[in-house]
């Protein structure tokens, strides 16, 4: 499994803590400008993965709504 797809296995919840611990660590400004690219490039993707959760969960809500 690559690490990409590792990513992809967390739950929706996990990636959205570590979506904010992220943004909490570039708003401090702390970073060289190196690594707040490496953090907002790790958020992006952490992002995606919470995207396409919220849409799956959406779907599901949907075909549950339509068996009523």
């Amino acid at each position: 499994m690559q690490n990409g797809e590792q990513k992809e296995e967390i739950k929706f919840e996990e990636a959205l803590k570590k979506l904010e611990e992220i943004v909490d660590v570039i708003e401090r400004g702390e970073l060289s400008l190196e690594e707040t690219i490496e953090k907002f490039e790790e958020g992006i993707r952490l992002c995606k993965i919470c995207k396409r959760k919220l849409e799956e969960a959406e779907m599901k809500i949907e075909e549950l709504k339509d068996e009523i």
